[in-house]
Order: structure tokens, then sequence, then C-alpha cells
């Protein structure tokens, strides 16, 4: 997975396309392309059969072009990063800082990819993407570009409930001082717990738990473990939110009946 930082601070989790899926991806380009450029030479070739030899080699050249160079360039463009091959398999091209691509990047892609890809019979290609991290072929490597997954798996949201336990606890705890970064921090953690290592789990609970327990109080049940301490309190606090937002939606409510009913003058 690739960590890309913006200039606002925002982390973002970009997962690079493995070989494979590039190689399948550039394999339906290429006969997409190839099926182009068959119907537009024998297009030319109708309309072109009482032009000289130059006229004719000139319009072949001009199919070729178009078909290898022209529509690549302007799927990419216009699709911000896509072609029929990254459709088929989920994929896009972004910049190296993770933003959407433009029409110079397409431009330095499909010129470089007419050599790699063509005149190389992809050779040049492959040989470049096997030797760096991301797959990325010549044309990549110029442009300032990489392929990146589209398809990510949806992560089912954890279920996150206050241990029958630790109920009558919750339900008077003092919990509305817990900063939100802490809190933040708490959920990401009951998120990723499923697959963390047992040992890391452990110690990630009991670190955050005692980062949860100082803005807390009263202290929990004695014998309560770190995890769900941590699943209580996060519950309880998003509980209390829903509450709170349920409450201010019915006073809005209110009161905007109440107006509805007020005289107007006439």
């Amino acid at each position: 997975m690739s960590l890309i930082v913006t200039g606002e601070a925002v982390v973002l989790e970009l997962r690079p396309a493995s070989f494979a899926a590039r190689a399948l991806g550039l394999a339906i380009d290429v006969v997409f392309h190839a099926v182009l450029l068959v119907a537009v030479l024998w297009g030319l070739s109708a309309a072109g059969r009482d032009l000289d030899d130059a006229a004719g080699r000139a319009l072949v050249l001009t199919g070729v072009v178009f078909s290898l160079v022209v529509v690549p360039v302007g799927l990419e463009t216009l699709t911000r990063g896509r072609s029929l091959g990254k459709l088929a398999t989920g994929l896009r091209v972004v910049r190296d800082d993770g933003g959407a691509i433009r029409f110079r990047h397409a431009v330095i892609r499909g010129l470089t990819g007419f050599l790699e890809i063509y005149l190389t019979f992809g050779g040049l290609a492959l040989a470049v993407a096997l030797f760096n991290d991301k797959s990325r072929r010549l044309g990549d490597l110029l442009a300032g570009t990489y392929s990146v997954r589209g398809r990510v798996p949806v992560e089912r949201a954890a279920a996150v409930f206050v241990p029958p336990a630790l109920l009558p606890w919750a339900s008077t705890a003092d919990i509305g001082r817990i900063p939100d970064a802490t809190a933040r921090r708490a959920a990401q953690f009951i998120r990723q717990a499923g697959r963390m290592a047992p040992a890391s789990r452990a110690a990630m609970a009991a670190s955050v738990a005692a980062e949860l327990s100082a803005h807390v109080a009263p202290s929990p049940p004695p014998a309560t473990g770190p995890e769900d301490f941590l699943a209580a309190v996060v519950a309880e606090r998003r509980n209390r939110e829903f509450s709170r937002l349920a409450q201010a939606r019915r006073r809005n409510s209110a009161v905007g009946e109440r107006l509805q009913k007020l005289p107007f003058g006439e």
C-alpha cells in the first residue's frame, strides 16, 4: 500500500496495481487498439482507392497515429486515467502525488507507449515494469504516474456495543471530556483489532486504554479488560451523540411546526 500525505496533511492510502493486473489491462488495450487500427485502415483504404502511393502511405501513417496514439491519449485524458483495459481490470492511472492525471501526462504516456509497447512488441514495457516496486513502465517513469487499484473491497463496519457487564457503569460515566483525537484512536483500534497480531493487539489496547482512562470518570469496574473498556467508551459516546442529535432534530421540528401555526399578516 502506498501512503501519500497531501498538502492539507491528509494521508491517502493507495494500492499500486500488481504486475499481473497491469499486464492483463495492457493486453486488453493492445487488442482493442489493434482492432481499431484494422477498422480505420480498412475505412481509409476504401475511401482512398484512387490516391497515389505517397498519399496512401500518408493515410496509413495517419491511421496508425490516430489508433495507437491519439485514441489512447484522448481516452486517458477524458476519463482521468482510465482506458478500456483499466476499466476491465479495475485500475486507474494517477500522478505520483495521488492526483488525477492531466493532458500532458497522457501525452507523455501515449508517445512513450508507442515506442515501448508497439515498436518493441511490449518487451521494453515489461522489462522496465519488472524492475520497480510499482510495476511502472517507461511512460509512467517519464510522466510521473503509476497505476492503482480502483476497486478495493469495502470493509464491513465493526459492530461496537457496550459489554453487558459494563452497562451500569457506562450509563453514568463522565466521558464528555475525551479529546476527539483520543476518541478517534480508540475507534480506529476497534476497527483494526481483528487484523492485528495478538501481541500487538494487546499492547495497543493497553496503550490506548491508558490514554483514554485519563479523561473518563469514574474508573471502570476492577478486572475490566482494555478492549472491553475501549468498546464501552466508544459505543456509549456514539449512543449519546446519536441521542443528542435526535433530540436536537425533534426540537427543530417542534419549533418549525409552531412557526407554521403562527398567524401571518393578511
